[in-house]
Formats: structure tokens, C-alpha cells, sequence
């Protein structure tokens, strides 16, 4: 599980085995976690986020999506 970036109480990660997905994330913080799409940014799913976390987890990769793209990209082809 790569991290490819840390923000705050956040950690965002991918899979390295996850085939057939297109482009997400997934973000910890604690016991919570949820995955985002990153084409568009959109949630997936979320499981013990409140509805502001997920705002700002949303922003959050809204604000870093290249990054996370090109990661994503740079590590499943």
C-alpha cells in the first residue's frame, strides 16, 4: 500500500493490486477510512467519515489530484 501523500490527520494510499479500477485513492484517519475517484474527483465509498471529513478529504484531493494522478499512473502503467 503506497502512501503517496500525507495531509493533516489524513493519509492518502492506493492498492497495488486492485485491477480493473480506474484511478481512486484511498484516506485513513484512525479507524475511519474512504476511497475517492480521481477522474472526476467524486467518493466512492466511506465508512465512519461525517459528512464534513468527507468535504474536506474532498478538497484535499481536488487540491493534490496531479499528484495523486501521476502516482497512481507512474505505478500501475
Amino acid at each position: 500500500m503506497p502512501t503517496v501523500l500525507r495531509s493533516g490527520p489524513y493519509r492518502f494510499y492506493f492498492y497495488s493490486h486492485e485491477p480493473n479500477e480506474p484511478p481512486h485513492i484511498h484516506v485513513d484517519r484512525d479507524q475511519d477510512s474512504c476511497k475517492v475517484w480521481l477522474t472526476p474527483v467524486a467518493l466512492s465509498s466511506s465508512l465512519g467519515f461525517k459528512a464534513r471529513e468527507l468535504r474536506e478529504i474532498e478538497r484535499l484531493v481536488s487540491l493534490n489530484r496531479g499528484i495523486l494522478l501521476k502516482a497512481w499512473e507512474e505505478f500501475h502503467g
